[in-house]
């Protein structure tokens, strides 16, 4: 008997194409962004639309997470001390040691941003999301995103007095408030309310959708602030083309290591994947409002810039990995990402 292959013979290229829908509505945002900015009171519903669905976002990671695996992801210390410590004192010293680029293949302005994103805290949002849509240690990276960020208010002006010569420097205590009122705080309404939200949640798997349309969302609208700041006004293409190989080296480099690393010291799968989520990912959410506050106005744009753009390949790159992750089983992932022959054959 012959099979359907047999008959009608291998199916062409293009249909073993795979198309990730949710990486090309990453692109897609960023690409209207760039071309149709919100701009004045649309930018302003765009901005509280985004702040209510991370709301919403965290109030449903409350409701799946069982108070249990909360307490453990919160006294998961090595977890959290891996992560900071990537986010803080690895990424900054491979950010450092690229400073013979500046002034000869990087303007100093150029090397200036890509100093300043290395000692960036971590996103929060979008690097739980992965975790969760790779199947990782969510729990973990709730408290260890926030974590960096909390502490990143403080850690970031320091680093930045250390590695960029910056004085003057003012923190605005309204960032903890805020990152408390749009994260914290439904995360534990979440936690509070899941005895009665907890089966419709578990019944509608089709939520989980709330978090790639929160990625596609932020990144519209990091993408229209810089538009409308005039950020692409200010460098030529050629500085672009430059740049993106940094980029690219620093985030190949950062997702290896925060991979390698942690099997190393005797993670499991799940931590794993929160580390490399959570501790190679820098905040534009973060970075760019803290630039503002702690540079001159004719500083910020170029040092934004080279945010701007890690922060869309990072989420293209990590979207691309946590779908990888999520469509292959553990075993894949203990072979070194290698196919055994029945897979090879079945795809």
């Amino acid at each position: 008997m012959t099979t359907q292959t047999q008959q009608h013979g291998p199916r062409p290229w293009y249909r073993r194409i795979r198309i990730d829908w949710f990486v090309t509505a990453i692109v897609v945002s960023a690409v209207v962004a760039t071309a149709l900015p919100a701009t004045g009171e649309a930018n302003r519903v765009l901005d509280w639309a985004v702040k209510v669905l991370i709301f919403v976002l965290f109030h449903l990671y409350g409701v799946r997470l069982e108070p249990r695996e909360a307490l453990a992801g919160l006294v998961h210390w090595r977890l959290h001390v891996t992560i900071l410590a990537c986010t803080y004192v690895v990424f900054p010293v491979l950010a450092l040691a690229l400073r013979p680029l500046s002034g000869g293949y990087l303007s100093p302005e150029l090397y200036l941003g890509v100093l300043w994103l290395s000692i960036l805290p971590s996103t929060v949002q979008s690097s739980i999301n992965f975790t969760s849509i790779a199947d990782g240690n969510v729990a973990g990276a709730i408290v260890s995103a926030s974590m960096s960020n909390i502490l990143g208010v403080f850690f970031t002006p320091l680093l930045a007095m250390v590695v960029m010569s910056t004085g003057g420097l003012v923190i605005e205590p309204g960032s903890i408030v805020d990152l408390a009122v749009q994260l914290l705080l439904p995360f534990v309404l979440g936690q509070l309310t899941r005895r009665w939200t907890a089966g419709f949640v578990r019944d509608h798997p089709r939520l989980r959708l709330v978090d790639q349309i929160s990625i596609v969302c932020v990144v519209y609208s990091a993408f229209s602030d810089g538009i409308n700041e005039g950020v692409w006004h200010t460098v030529g293409a050629l500085d672009i083309v430059r740049l993106l190989p940094v980029l690219f080296a620093l985030l190949a480099f950062m997702l290896a290591f925060t991979w390698w690393l942690p099997g190393r010291i005797g993670f499991g799968r799940r931590d794993q994947i929160a580390i490399q989520f959570c501790g190679t990912k820098k905040s534009l959410a973060t970075g760019a409002p803290m630039a503002s506050v702690l540079f001159s106005a004719a500083q910020v744009p170029l040092l934004v810039l080279p945010l701007m753009i890690f922060h869309m390949v990072q989420l293209i790159v990590c979207g691309v990995i946590a779908g990888r992750y999520r469509a292959k089983p553990a075993a894949w992932h203990e072979r070194g990402g290698r196919l055994s022959a029945a897979e090879e054959q079945r795809d």
